[in-house]
């Protein structure tokens, strides 16, 4: 009863997130596609498309994955989309439209499998590992452990993403909270609000700021003007949360972990990539994703030596015990040689695919919809009615209820017309918004994954009041120290 309630509850506001009004809402000035939203097609689109997401965000009770009602609803959409503009004599609009959305889609979709890649190699070669070892095994106090892990994750979550430094920083905690659920709750709460801080004032640390990037309304050193800000909205919920922390030590607990050949090479090769990434955009005015695919070339070749020196390591292994099978063997291409040798490709396997086809058809779905006049009639009731202020601070509520992601990409189809400092603002609120609920992020959900059963939707809604505080805290605080970006 209680998911179903959320579910309802979540549905509608994303219904009133895309339509805003209703068609016979007064425009302010032409809109860039015709007015459509009274169109029987369109109704049924937005139906469509509401009927989705509400399988999405019942994912964890029906055990549905998040892609595949939104695929089916994109090309549901779609076809909508292109029988409604052929009924009005244009057989040709449609089709543009699709292919500037799907040209966003893997421009995005590049980007995060690299990015993806290069992580999972890391995981792979220990480097996460390492860190968790080091810090289940220094006797830190429950309170220096929940500042040290809250700390960590806002440093971590701007380079190697908040949903993966969410995920790594609360296996730290259930390992060192052990029987103590009250901190392991807690602990988690604060992870989640410091990885989705952290991740707001960079390009690489959330899909929204990755978003706005790519579409060059925020250029890549203006982001870090938001770590002030940033810093605010989890310090502020971290000192709430920190009276609820005894200061009691843990239990002992004993792990090992060492970093496995090529470890640092990856690091490197890793921040290579992201610093090809900025100069191809910046200096060559070439979509970011160019450098980052050059970067996977680059680690698929460093990939290709690691697995020549272990074929020859099992090559030297085989001779020394005496094995008829011989260096001959090596070459067989048996599935067991094959599994003791580094392979670049089971790193791009684990890439989160169900969440790369979800972003395909969240991206079309809000497409289509936008190609029926529903994101020109939002912008206008939002943008132009609410103003940009108010807007932006909705689009931040409507991130922890729904999802940043669809929400972020609508704000970019509507393209408002607003200032340099709003942008920022919006930036800001997508970011951190979501963590107002266990529901509103990426790192919420695959927290709650990590910490079942003790990290859950209601002990995270228990300290939303807290994370609201720090929510405004960091817009005000935006408002104070960016007041310069709102000239501009």
């Amino acid at each position: 009863m209680i998911s179903t309630s959320r579910t309802i509850t979540a549905a509608a506001i994303l219904l009133a997130l895309v339509c805003a009004a209703l068609p016979d809402l007064a425009w302010a000035a032409a809109p860039p596609v015709p007015d459509l939203t009274g169109h029987w097609a369109a109704l049924t689109a937005l139906a469509v498309f509401v009927l989705a997401y509400v399988l999405v965000i019942g994912e964890e009770t029906i055990h549905l994955r998040k892609s595949k009602p939104v695929i089916v609803a994109a090309g549901v959409i779609w076809v909508l989309v292109a029988l409604t503009y052929a009924s009005l004599g244009d057989t040709e609009t449609a089709e543009q439209a699709l292919e500037h959305d799907l040209l966003e889609f893997v421009e995005l979709f590049l980007f995060l499998l690299a990015a993806m890649t290069y992580i999972n190699t890391m995981e792979e070669r220990g480097v996460f590992d390492v860190l968790r070892a080091w810090l289940v095994t220094r006797n830190f106090s429950l309170r220096q452990i929940f500042w040290i892990t809250g700390a960590i994750s806002f440093v971590l979550s701007p380079i190697a993403d908040n949903l993966t430094t969410a995920l790594l920083m609360a296996t730290v905690v259930v390992a060192v909270g052990g029987r103590n659920l009250r901190f392991v709750g807690i602990a988690c709460v604060n992870i989640v609000v410091a990885a989705n801080a952290g991740g707001a004032f960079s390009p690489f640390g959330d899909i929204t700021t990755l978003m706005v990037w790519q579409a060059e309304r925020v250029e890549f050193q203006e982001f870090f003007v938001l770590f002030v800000p940033s810093l605010v909205n989890w310090l502020v919920t971290a000192a709430i949360l920190n009276f609820a922390v005894g200061s009691e030590d843990p239990e002992a607990v004993s792990d090992e972990a060492r970093l496995q050949y090529g470890a640092l090479v990856v690091i490197v090769l890793f921040l290579l990539t992201i610093a090809m990434a900025v100069l191809s955009h910046n200096l060559l005015h070439l979509p970011p994703v160019i450098g980052m695919m050059t970067g996977l070339g680059l680690l698929k070749l460093f990939g290709y030596y690691l697995q020549r020196r272990d074929q020859r390591a099992l090559e030297a292994t085989r001779v020394i015990d005496g094995s008829a099978l011989g260096i001959a063997a090596s070459h067989s291409g048996s599935a067991e040689s094959n599994a003791k040798f580094y392979n670049i490709y089971n790193n791009l396997k684990r890439a989160e695919w169900d969440t790369l086809m979800f972003f395909y058809g969240v991206i079309l779905c809000v497409g289509g919809l936008g190609a029926f006049g529903y994101l020109a009639v939002g912008s206008q009731f939002m943008y132009a009615d609410l103003g940009p202020t108010v807007a932006n601070i909705i689009v931040g509520f409507a991130s922890a209820i729904v999802d940043n992601i669809p929400v972020m990409f609508a704000v970019l189809e509507m393209d408002p017309d607003m200032g340099h400092g709003q942008w920022l603002l919006v930036t800001l609120t997508a970011g951190v918004g979501g963590s107002m609920l266990s529901i509103g992020s990426a790192a919420g959900v695959a927290v709650m994954g990590q910490a079942r059963g003790i990290y859950t939707f209601f002990s995270h809604l228990k300290w939303s009041w807290a994370i609201a505080l720090g929510y405004f805290a960091s817009i005000w605080t935006h408002f104070l120290v960016n007041a310069e970006t709102f000239a501009r």
